[in-house]
């Protein structure tokens, strides 16, 4: 996808767009690790935050998180899109786990 700003993309209601953390390349040994040998962080930094979704067209459901926040998510939860070389994540509401304090 072309000129596309990630800024720039807005999630529809009831997802939020994630920026997954930087996987580590580097044991605290110091050995150096290829990409693809260790398992991808299911944490990131919240970008954006589509709108509310209604439970059953009475109850509102607001994103329970905002963009900056650090989250925890589900290990198979939401959807990759790749943008030159980072992999986001659109997730549920629901497939955010926990959010990061400090």
């Amino acid at each position: 996808m072309p000129d596309v700003d990630i800024k720039k993309i807005k999630p529809l209601a009831g997802y939020v767009l994630v920026e997954p953390a930087k996987v580590e390349t580097k044991t605290p040994a110091g050995i150096y690790l290829p990409e693809d040998a260790g398992e991808k962080p299911q944490y990131g930094t919240v970008l954006a935050c589509g709108g509310s979704i209604w439970e059953s067209g009475v109850k509102e459901i607001k994103s329970p998180v905002k963009p900056g926040d650090k989250v925890i998510y589900k290990k198979w939860g939401g959807n990759e899109f790749k943008l030159g070389d980072v992999e986001y994540q659109f997730l549920k509401f629901d497939d955010v786990l926990a959010v990061i304090e400090g």
